[in-house]
């Protein structure tokens, strides 16, 4: 079966210029090895040392059935005095050419192709299964380098899709060649229909290097992103926005404080139970037992939230943003690093979100909705709920900044409806529909502010005055908009309403708000956003386009266009 254009004596993954050519290719020969070969030799090394004696009785009862003699002492020494060394050296031999039979036809079976329309994987030998995802439906594309893979530069490619269980994964390919594939489908989704014309038609300089420093160099590259970090040499220094570590590790501190609390709270008051018998005379021994029961209840809650605190900051490390042509790139991890790039137009929607303990430090985090191919289970996973945070952390100019990247085409007019009158309002002459006075019950801390506003360009959700939130509903992607109305709600004349969109960490729900204004803005929202998704092209964004020569830098832009730097209305290009 073709692989595309090699370079002599090489695996076509180490050897195509480009491997979105239509053709089959397989995956690196080392994947069977990190999909589960390597915790198979792992298995079978503990089991051979805990149990190599009654292995080597077993095996010298198939070759000396008549007389199977005790092994006293070392087995090994005995293997030795008894001129066994060969027979035994024979069957450790056989036992790896078997496991290496097995795992060349994992990967003999075991392909993938990238055409003008699809991403295609299919695999199996007994078994055969074949994955397709319509390039035109793939939602983000994300690289994750597992620590052991990336040690001997290896990468992990995923392309999302639209759907549940939708994802292919492409794993693993050397991380050149997953680098060039992840931005060989983004083109082509993009609706250019050619792969980059940087990697078209140029040798690949690895191609003409030996296997043996080929794996060199890849080691040492994967050692030194454990102390540089990846995937950013592509994208100049000034586009990139990065956490310092000090305000990450703060702000899940501060997090992780609300639930050490609300644990504290729950051991105290069981301490507090236990202080009158520990007071009386006749029952210090119960006193004592109900002590116990407490910190074994308190200390597990109490270690729990360390724990989920740890693994939260453990994720985040390293966090960075920045624009590419073919949409933001978001890298995260300390030794196993994932990125995604998440293409123009697959946003669904947009929230701004701070914590009360975050407000002294003037903290805020970004999460987006977003389509995912991950299955119900995958998506509640702590990675999983990863790939909703675009900004886990930051200040003003930071959430701006990135507001400016993942809803680049926000109208000027809407701008002071996002920050000064939404983040930060209400103010003086508030423009969003609030709960009226008759309704302040419902929300006693939050009526004045709890509210929406809609524009052209999108539904604006405003809710919170202790945890304060703003969520975007861009109106081109908007999935539904309905109102509920109880007989409560129709006594006071109110209603509430919830905005439809992917499923993701932003709520689209408000209530109490006037049930006549609410039906108007249902109305004005039908025709709006069939407007609105009609004139909406960010999902082809590349389409009709000639390809630029610029192309081949993930760090610039195609000619006419700019990367935004926030909400401001500034921005730069790429030189």
């Amino acid at each position: 079966m073709p692989t595309g254009p090699t370079a002599p004596g090489m695996p076509a993954d180490l050897g195509a210029a480009s491997l979105a050519d239509g053709e089959w290719h397989r995956m690196h020969p080392l994947t069977p090895l990190m999909k589960g070969g390597l915790v198979l030799v792992i298995a079978l090394g503990y089991l051979i040392a805990n149990l190599r004696e009654r292995i080597l009785e077993w095996f010298i009862s198939l070759v000396t059935p008549a007389h199977v003699p005790e092994l006293g002492g070392d087995p090994v020494d005995w293997v030795v005095d008894n001129n066994l060394v060969i027979v035994v050296l024979l069957g450790v031999i056989g036992l790896a050419v078997l496991l290496v039979a097995m795992f060349w036809l994992m990967w003999r079976f075991h392909e993938f192709r990238i055409t003008d329309a699809h991403v295609e994987v299919r695999k199996g030998v007994i078994f055969r299964s074949h994955r397709r995802a319509p390039l035109d439906r793939v939602q983000g594309v994300n690289l994750t380098r597992p620590f052991p893979a990336r040690l001997i530069g290896l990468a992990k490619l995923e392309v999302d899709g639209a759907g549940n269980d939708a994802n292919v994964p492409l794993e693993y390919l050397s991380t050149a060649k997953a680098e060039a594939v992840r931005a060989d489908i983004l083109r082509l989704a993009s609706g250019a229909r050619h792969a980059r014309e940087a990697t078209r038609g140029s040798a690949d300089p690895a191609a003409a290097r030996t296997m043996r420093a080929q794996l060199a160099a890849s080691m040492d590259a994967g050692v030194t992103g454990l102390i540089a970090g990846v995937d950013l040499d592509d994208i100049a220094p000034e586009h990139v926005l990065r956490i310092p570590t000090g305000r990450l590790v703060g702000s899940h501190v501060l997090s992780g404080l609300v639930w050490v609390g609300l644990f504290g709270l729950i051991f105290l008051g069981a301490m507090i139970g236990t202080l009158p018998a520990m007071l009386a005379d006749e029952g210090p021994a119960a006193g004592a037992v109900a002590a116990g029961v407490a910190l074994a209840m308190g200390i597990p809650l109490l270690l729990a939230a360390v724990a989920v605190t740890w693994s939260r900051i453990a994720r985040a490390l390293r966090y960075s943003i920045a624009p590419t042509p073919d949409g933001v790139r978001i890298t995260f991890g300390l030794f196993t690093t994932v990125t995604e790039t998440i293409p123009p137009g697959r946003i669904f929607a947009v929230e701004v979100m701070q914590p009360l303990l975050w407000r002294p430090f003037g903290w805020w985090s970004v999460r987006i909705n977003r389509m995912s191919g991950k299955t119900a289970s995958q998506q509640q996973s702590g990675q999983a709920q990863q790939f909703n945070i675009v900004l886990p952390v930051g200040r003003r100019p930071d959430v701006e900044r990135v507001l400016g990247l993942i809803l680049p085409d926000v109208p000027a007019d809407v701008l002071p409806l996002i920050w000064e009158q939404g983040v930060l309002g209400p103010v003086a002459g508030d423009p969003y529909t609030t709960i009226p006075a008759r309704a302040w019950w419902r929300r006693p801390l939050s009526w004045r502010r709890h509210g929406a506003a809609l524009t052209d360009f999108a539904l604006l959700l405003r809710r919170g005055r202790i945890w304060r939130q703003l969520a975007v509903f861009p109106l081109a992607r908007l999935q539904g908009f309905s109102l509920h109305q109880g007989p409560i709600d129709r006594a006071q004349g109110v209603s509430k309403a919830q905005a439809h969109s992917a499923v993701g960490p932003v709520r689209g729900g408000v209530s109490g708000l006037d049930a006549e204004v609410l039906l108007s803005m249902l109305n004005t929202l039908t025709v709006s956003a069939a407007r609105a998704a009609a004139a909406d092209r960010a999902h082809r964004w590349a389409e009709g386009r000639e390809p630029s020569r610029d192309l081949g830098r993930q760090g610039s832009v195609p000619d006419g266009h700019s990367l935004p730097t926030g909400l401001g209305g500034s921005a730069e290009t790429t030189p």
